[in-house]
């Protein structure tokens, strides 16, 4: 992949919003259920990865140091896996006897490479060789509608190949949940990496979660309020009735069991209801029953007023 920042189209010094701006206009035009050329699925993938990498304040800042590579992995000590014995200060120099080291220790060298082995200890030995690098792992981001998250309903995610996976949720999935798809990232030496997928879940325009629970302002008419009775609502399940107790008040909550999110427990959740009275405007007949109607209590009196 390369350098994310060219990647992305911005700046190194770009903000958060403006990397976070570019990543959605590129994802946009180039995400494989809407654009289905093999080049576009690619560029997707290495977007994502770019993005991944940035959004990430502690790798971002291992890369601008030059830590770690646009994969996120760590970079050779050596500066780019050049030859470590190469020209340059510290290294070999052809002196008249030979070949001599300027300062250098052998022993600390080789420690790092071959794990401790480096001075001929049990095991070691210069011919030990590190084993094969797996392919890099490769980053996507799933966005999963409000209901069906909560439902756990399975998710199908077309990979940077063009295959097709279906997913199963996690119990207790919410946005920034990760998900790992071993051997399904890019093939290398040791083998496959991984896909790593990371979940966004989405607004809901009537819904909003509250840990496992999930709540839901309800409108009733006057009628309902005061005479009680059943009412439709609204779940992630569908539709249910809902008994409204008689002489309901707006900001009555009202609880339906386990109509939320499944949390890691394996436990769902509830929906909350709250109750809100809705009046209808310029009801004359509304207006002359309240004008002959008469309620001498004080609803605000516990407010000291």
């Amino acid at each position: 992949m390369a350098d994310p920042y060219s990647t992305l189209g911005v700046a190194k010094g770009a903000s958060e919003a403006e990397i976070k701006k570019a990543y959605r206009k590129l994802a946009k035009e180039l995400h494989p259920d809407t654009n289905h050329d093999p080049k576009a699925t690619e560029r997707f993938a290495q977007v994502t990865g770019a993005y991944d990498l940035l959004s990430d304040k502690d790798k971002r800042g291992q890369f601008d140091r030059g830590e770690i590579d646009e994969n996120g992995q760590p970079r050779s000590p050596f500066g780019g896996g050049g030859n470590p014995f190469g020209q340059g200060g510290g290294g070999f120099r052809q002196g008249p006897g030979g070949f001599n080291a300027e300062g250098m220790d052998f022993g600390d060298i080789f420690d790092g490479l071959f794990g401790g082995r480096g001075r001929g200890g049990p095991g070691g030995g210069f011919g030990r060789q590190a084993p094969p690098q797996k392919g890099a792992n490769v980053a996507y981001r799933l966005a999963v509608a409000f209901d069906e998250a909560a439902t756990l309903k399975p998710q199908r995610i077309t990979l940077s190949d063009g295959k097709t996976i279906d997913l199963k949720l996690p119990a207790g999935v919410e946005t920034g949940t990760q998900m790992k798809l071993a051997g399904k990232g890019q093939a290398g030496p040791g083998g496959a990496g991984d896909a790593i997928v990371t979940i966004e879940v989405g607004q809901h325009p009537h819904f909003t979660r509250e840990g496992d629970n999930i709540r839901l302002d309800l409108p009733i008419t006057l009628s309902e309020a005061v005479k009680g009775g059943p009412v439709k609502v609204p779940t992630v399940d569908g539709a249910v009735m809902l008994n409204v107790p008689k002489g309901a008040t707006s900001g009555k909550t009202l609880r339906l069991r386990e109509r939320g999110f499944t949390g890691k427990s394996g436990k769902r959740g509830d929906q909350l209801v709250t109750l809100i009275v809705d009046l209808p405007a310029d009801d004359a007949a509304l207006q002359d029953f309240v004008e002959s109607w008469t309620d001498d209590r004080n609803p605000r009196a516990k407010l000291g007023v």
